[in-house]
């Protein structure tokens, strides 16, 4: 063979294009991270693991896609960048071969009432074009199908500039169709006031008719006010009131008056009891208040729409006799079969379009919802899996998606779909980064990255990085606990009553009839969208005694922090306030001890007008939020703002013992400890805080509520978000809950729940309309025995039965 033909045989040297195969991070010290260098591969599945705290976040989100996108903002004007998110560069060294980052995170969709699934996703818009397309009978563009649009109309003069200082009015008419119901406002609902609530129309205001919280006779704003009017008799019984009486009492315009001397205004009782009490946040209402609004005020169904949200117009124009409103009320997988029989030639593209949005809701495992479900009732898992949606049919490539646990909520059923789509992800090419704790989600990683040893100041390390083999010989936590299984309990607790659901028909739930076990824990479970929450939360009778822990955001400002919602500040501001012989308020950063450039926030907010905002430093405080003054006071030795930079472990073993010991202080830390939360500082924001670490704060503070008999307990997946090796805490604590005389009931997924239950309510067989029925009801081991349902059949291979 001839030297040249040798040379020819050779393969060609790679291109220097392909060399950029990975991820570079060097440096990393963004929150808790340590210095942290990792180097991912590219075009494949990569899964962060670690104990909760452990720094994933940080890397992930906080490092690598917040580097990503806030590149992607600097190519944009600053006119454009105006609009979007500010995204302070992170605390790394280098960050290199990064790519476009697509984040699918778990933050609740909006909660605006006209916030549809259909509206969030492109679904809802493209049905709109349709209908204007093909309905019959025709009665205007999209708009006219949208429940957000109202109609109007408009005529008069408009003044028209022509040349030099030539104007000349001309007559002109608007005119817009919408499809909003005019009675609800798009809504679907309207909200009454159920006036037996506000008094009692048997007596006279003299003696004392109202039954509004705080209204007591001898106040002269309320009772007074109406009391010495004028406009009503106060030794009537309200029930004689004439017809005007009646509207003065109830609807009267705001009107002067003098009372006993005092300039004072009149208004009807209907719009001071909106102005004082509805329009405040529920949340921040005080108990008695909240229990007073939540019985005055009903939401009733529209009766001009039927809870549809469109006006008539929108509702009379069909496609197969079948209005917009209907097809939004289908579960979306009936809603995709009856797209596919639409054979229109004019809209064809349209149609395919639709039928991929929908198809990609049946193959995500959200078939069953439908697409007027209002956005704020979906859960963490399925809101996230909505924003995958639109993504799934996505023709990019070679971006990075970023998951957050896209496993919450999911039964184990159907984590296996879950699992296919992220290999899809992946195999078209695209670099996919998961934060996950299942071990059904890490067996499938091309790489793991396991962050830790511990959580908070103790985490921030990478323990390991590489195959899932390597991780199960490594030793670290997660490597330990991957082949986790928890046993069937051998003996279970007896029932001490029951809580007895008669004919449940919250949303697809079939006239349920169900005994949930008092004084035992109980676990429901069933697929996701069988009528787990429209059981447990929409069916149980709310009442004395039933306290429900969910994952919905705690009500607070950026100022609010874990020792602020616990309480615990308190007994720390009086420590530090006797210790130094001053006032308490001094050691609070809202109030006297705050720093006066800051105003206790710890950071300065710079308004740059149409460019981004921009958050820095307090740099007389140094982020401190306290005045200098106040920092010179110390108790134990720390400063109040060292003290709140502490881990909740760190503070419950300084305030257990030695000159710091503050016993009001170390019952809640142990509360704060015992539900797994021992990483978190206590002056962290509680906007930083992830779903499942906001439910085990609720749980917390819950536990100090005096009393445990017959008090019901409702937790919403408490495992979100927990690590496999924390997981057995949780049981313990639970089971801490029964022993103290609480009932449990625990809407749960994960098999060491199901396990470790005394009784088990499952539902199914499917979800949506082939849901709502309980398939079976007993103990674990029953259901190990019988496998007569999926919950069983997983459950029984968990275990190892």
């Amino acid at each position: 063979m001839s030297k040249a033909t040798e040379t020819h045989a050779q393969p060609p040297a790679p291109h220097v294009a392909d060399s950029h195969g990975l991820i570079r991070v060097h440096g990393a010290r963004e929150n808790n991270l340590k210095d942290v260098s990792v180097e991912l591969p590219k075009r494949r599945l990569t899964v962060f693991t670690g104990v909760s705290g452990s720094g994933k976040s940080s890397l992930v989100f906080d490092t690598i896609a917040a580097e990503s996108q806030r590149m992607i903002n600097e190519t944009y004007s600053a006119f454009v960048q105006g609009f979007m998110p500010t995204l302070a560069r992170p605390e790394v060294d280098v960050l290199d071969g990064l790519t476009t980052a697509i984040i699918v995170d778990q933050q609740r969709l909006g909660s605006d009432p006209r916030s549809t699934v259909g509206t969030v996703t492109d679904a809802h818009a493209m049905l709109r074009i349709l209908f204007s397309r093909l309905g019959k009978p025709h009665i205007g563009p999209p708009s006219a199908y949208s429940f957000n649009v109202a109609s109007v109309r408009a005529s008069g003069g408009i003044t028209v500039d022509r040349g030099a200082a030539k104007t000349k009015t001309v007559k002109a008419t608007f005119n817009r169709t919408g499809g909003m119901c005019t009675r609800c406002e798009g809504r679907g609902s309207v909200s009454d006031i159920d006036l037996t609530q506000l008094y009692d129309d048997s007596k006279s205001i003299a003696e004392g008719a109202f039954t509004i919280p705080g209204w007591k006779s001898d106040n002269v704003w309320t009772v007074g006010l109406y009391a010495q009017s004028g406009f009503l008799d106060p030794d009537k019984p309200i029930r004689r009131f004439t017809k005007k009486e009646m509207r003065d009492f109830l609807y009267g315009e705001p009107t002067k008056v003098k009372v006993n001397g005092v300039n004072l205004t009149y208004e009807g009782l209907i719009p001071k009891i909106q102005k004082s009490f509805l329009a405040k946040d529920k949340e921040s209402m005080q108990p008695h208040i909240r229990a007073f609004v939540e019985r005055a005020v009903t939401f009733t169904t529209c009766p001009e729409c039927d809870g549809t949200r469109l006006s008539e117009g929108a509702r009379s124009s069909k496609i197969k006799k079948l209005s917009i409103a209907d097809a939004c009320a289908m579960e979306i997988r009936d809603l995709a079969t009856w797209v596919r029989g639409l054979d229109e030639p004019s809209v064809a593209p349209l149609l395919t379009a639709l039928q991929q949005s929908l198809d990609s809701f049946v193959e995500i495992g959200l078939g069953y919802l439908a697409l007027d479900r209002p956005s704020g009732t979906l859960s963490g898992g399925e809101a996230q899996r909505v924003k995958m949606v639109r993504h799934l049919g996505s023709s990019l490539t070679d971006t990075t998606y970023v998951f957050d646990e896209p496993t919450i909520g999911l039964h184990p059923h159907d984590i296996q779909r879950m699992n296919q789509l992220l290999l899809r992800l992946r195999d078209k090419g695209n670099t996919v980064l998961v934060v996950e704790h299942k071990p059904e989600t890490i067996a499938i990683a091309d790489h793991v990255v396991d962050l830790g040893p511990g959580a908070g100041a103790e985490g921030g390390s990478v323990c390991f990085e590489g195959t899932v083999e390597g991780l199960r010989a490594s030793g670290t936590v997660t490597g330990r606990h991957l082949d986790d299984r928890a046993a069937v309990k051998k003996t279970v607790r007896e029932a001490t009553g029951a809580l007895k659901i008669r004919g449940a028909n919250a949303h697809n739930l079939r006239d349920v009839d169900v005994d949930i076990p008092l004084g035992v824990l109980t676990v429901v479970t069933g697929v996701a969208g069988s009528g787990k929450s429209s059981l447990v939360h929409g069916s149980i009778p709310a009442g004395e005694g039933v306290v429900s822990v969910d994952q919905s955001p705690i009500r607070g400002s950026r100022r609010s922090n874990p020792a602020t919602y616990t309480g615990l500040l308190d007994p720390i501001r009086k420590a530090f306030a006797k210790a130094n012989d001053v006032k308490p308020g001094l050691f609070s950063a809202n109030s006297e001890g705050a720093c006066p450039h800051c105003n206790g926030a710890g950071v300065i907010y710079t308004d740059l007008a149409m460019m981004a905002g921009v958050s820095t430093t307090c740099e007389e405080c140094e982020g401190r939020r306290f005045d200098a003054s106040v920092l010179e006071y110390r108790f134990g030795g720390r400063d109040i703002s060292e003290v709140l930079a502490m881990s909740v472990t760190e503070a419950e073993e300084f305030f257990g013992a030695g000159e710091a010991r503050t016993p009001a202080a170390h019952k809640v830390l142990q509360r704060l400890v015992d539900v797994g939360l021992g990483y978190i500082s206590l002056g962290q924001p509680l906007t930083t805080l992830s779903g499942g670490e906001r439910q085990r704060l609720k749980l917390a503070a819950h536990l100090a509520d005096k009393g445990g008999d017959g008090v019901v307990c409702v937790l919403d997946e408490p495992t979100a978000g927990l690590h496999l090796a924390d997981v057995q805490q949780l049981l313990g604590l639970l089971d801490r809950l029964v022993d103290s005389g609480r009932t449990v009931i625990v809407v749960e997924h994960h098999q060491a729940v199901m396990a470790h239950a005394d009784w088990i309510i499952d539902l199914g067989p499917g979800a949506g309309h082939d849901g709502g029925q309980v398939v079976f009801e007993g103990t674990p081991a029953d259901l190990v025995a019988a496998r007569s349902t999926l919950t069983g059949e997983h459950l029984a291979a968990y275990v190892g039965a």
